[in-house]
């Protein structure tokens, strides 16, 4: 198990915001050394901040995309690698998301299409799918959606981007990249029983590890704690994988029947922890972050409307779903709003992050060439 994230949330007012970003980036460097010292591998460290709706609204889209240049270039100025600037929640600024995306590299941001309170924003989502798709016109590999999402009734505090966002007086939050426990789990696993009760005896022995010195940074240095996404996140080997993990399991490769079951297993597990989470703390199923899930996209063992069926009873979405360059904008607005749906009709945080890959189709291959991404078949879009 690695630390994917330190992420510390800051509310920021107005666009002169250098000394917060400093202070932010200053802490997380502080709490990454006491993980490390305490053996623990930190991947990123990461500052999100409230909508940038509130601290850059009253400027004009002029100003809103040389303000946004400029924090990144104060990122770059302290190595900050990974600032997410909340959600746009209005059509105009949904709409401006685009212009800011192609002159950046480290910024991310989303697009609230809902929430249970107020239900689906339709016209958010048709804004959000026409951006997905602008963004990949605009981007190298259409690879700027790899910092951009439309979200559907999350909260603040969940440590992974781009859907993280905070609210409120500074503190930070854990996501971890484990994987690898959910192999070791039910590598030993003889059946549905035992799978659930080794995991829940191998999350529950690591997460309090990783919450204890969380407790104890939080302490130390007067910064509110938020929890752990103990969301099953996996890696970029083989070793880490989710879908191979669950083929442990002996229901045939992901995707055959019993992946839901399984699902729902991890979701339970993961929920019932006894530490303080927080965020998505469901199960991830990233289609190009995961070894095993882009080999069987390669081999069409699930799909799409797999993904959703899954969001069902697991906890984020679709994420780093590669999808054919040419789909319309309208077939990416209802997927959209079938993952609102789902979020919003059970109550849970979803989003979707999706890849329409420039001049290629259903069933070819992905060519990021990330050291964040594995390439796999473009799946289809109904």
């Amino acid at each position: 198990m690695k630390i994917r994230t330190i992420t510390t949330g800051v509310s920021l007012q107005s666009p002169d915001i250098e000394d917060q970003i400093r202070q932010t980036a200053e802490f997380n460097r502080k709490a990454k050394e006491v993980f490390e010292k305490a053996g623990y591998e930190v991947q990123t460290t990461r500052i999100a901040t409230n909508s940038w709706e509130e601290y850059l609204g009253s400027l004009s889209d002029a100003e809103i995309v040389s303000a946004i240049q400029k924090i990144e270039q104060i990122c770059q100025s302290l190595d900050v690698s990974f600032f997410n600037m909340g959600y746009a929640k209005t059509p105009d600024k949904i709409k401006l998301i685009p212009e800011f995306n192609k002159v950046t590299s480290q910024i991310s941001c989303s697009a609230k299409i809902g929430d249970k309170e107020s239900g689906i924003d339709f016209e958010n989502a048709k804004i959000a799918a026409q951006v997905i798709k602008r963004i990949a016109e605009e981007t190298e590999n259409g690879y700027g959606n790899f910092r951009f999402c439309a979200s559907a009734n999350c909260k603040p505090g969940i440590p992974f981007f781009p859907t993280g966002f905070h609210e409120g007086e500074t503190a930070f939050g854990i996501g971890l990249e484990c994987g690898d426990l959910a192999v070791k789990a039910f590598s030993k696993s003889s059946n549905l029983i035992e799978a659930e009760q080794n995991l829940k005896a191998i999350f529950e022995e690591e997460t309090k590890k990783v919450a204890d010195l969380a407790q104890q940074i939080s302490k130390d240095f007067g910064i509110g704690y938020n929890g752990i996404d103990a969301s099953l996140n996996p890696g970029l080997e083989e070793h880490e994988s989710i879908a191979f993990a669950f083929e442990k399991l002996g229901f045939g490769k992901f995707g055959s029947q019993g992946t839901l079951t399984i699902s729902a297993l991890v979701t339970r597990v993961l929920k019932g922890l006894s530490v303080k989470i927080c965020g998505y703390s469901g199960l991830m199923l990233p289609v190009c972050e995961d070894l095993g899930l882009a080999t069987r996209a390669n081999e069409a063992t699930y799909g799409i409307t797999n993904l959703l069926l899954y969001s069902a009873v697991c906890g984020v979405g679709l994420d780093t779903v590669p999808i054919p360059g040419d789909t319309p904008a309208e077939k990416i607005e209802a997927t959209l709003l079938d993952m609102a749906t789902l979020a919003i009709k059970l109550d849970k945080p979803l989003s979707a992050r999706l890849f329409p890959v420039p001049g290629k189709k259903a069933g070819e291959m992905t060519d990021f060439k990330s050291p964040y991404l594995v390439d796999c078949k473009i799946l289809k879009i109904e």
